[in-house]
């Protein structure tokens, strides 16, 4: 049946118009979206260089005055400037942070160890520098001699777990054995004498009297940390290795 002049009537609407109208919508949005300055992506390398760098700072002072079982987790964060679920993002566990802190703080002195360039001075000035080196090292940080303390308490587990410790202990031990080797070719020096004693050794003169100087300014009825007592102590750690290797 048609209507006068062929008219059709018109046909129910398919649905399709009423769908054109949010496609043209969403391409305006992306037209005025596209115009809009865009915002820098988060978490480039360097923004979690200096997030990673904040934790381990704030982590490295806790522990160092609390060891690892007193540090808490909530107060290192508060400590940085974070919450907690950014330190566990970076670090894993109060675990795994506290072995980041403990390499950090190795790496940060055989890199020191290592400018130092030994290899270019004779071996007796050579051991004469790295026993000032670690007097003076001791000195400056001692959170370095507070965290070894922690570690030892934990018999070095983060220790054995650590390649970055293995690899920076070893360095170390074998600068000691040239220069060692050095001075024995030079006749300076006995041979024979162990890199390992000897590495040992000088940490222990320097270690040892830093970690009693409390108790040893009572026991001895002096001030073991004045300046001129420092100084001293100093003198008498070098005068003591050379005298353990001269020929």
């Amino acid at each position: 049946m048609t209507l006068p002049g062929d008219q059709q009537p018109p046909r129910p609407s398919s649905g399709r118009a009423g769908r054109r109208a949010p496609k043209t919508a969403v391409r305006a949005a992306k037209t005025r979206a596209s115009k809009r300055p865009r915002l820098k992506p988060v978490g480039k390398p360097r923004d979690a260089d200096a997030t990673r760098a904040r934790i381990l700072d704030a982590a490295m002072a806790e522990f160092a005055a609390k060891g690892l079982s007193g540090a808490r987790v909530d107060e290192i964060a508060e400590r940085a400037g974070f919450n907690k679920r950014m330190l566990y993002h970076y670090f894993g566990s109060k675990d795994d942070l506290f072995q980041a802190v403990i390499e950090t703080a190795y790496r940060k002195v055989w890199e020191e160890e290592a400018a130092l360039q030994l290899d270019h001075l004779a071996p007796d000035d050579a051991l004469r520098r790295l026993v000032s080196f670690t007097w003076d090292y001791y000195l400056a940080h001692p959170e370095f001699i507070t965290l070894l303390n922690s570690e030892n308490l934990y018999e070095a587990r983060h220790f054995k777990q650590s390649k970055t410790i293995a690899d920076g202990a070893r360095q170390s031990r074998d600068l000691v054995g040239q220069i060692l080797a050095r001075g024995a070719a030079a006749g300076l020096f006995r041979s024979g004498i162990d890199p390992v004693q000897l590495n040992i050794t000088i940490s222990a003169v320097g270690y040892y009297y830093l970690t009693n100087r409390h108790t040893a300014s009572v026991v001895y009825e002096r001030d073991m940390t004045a300046p001129d007592a420092l100084a001293a102590r100093l003198a008498f750690n070098i005068e003591t290795i050379l005298a353990m290797v001269r020929a």
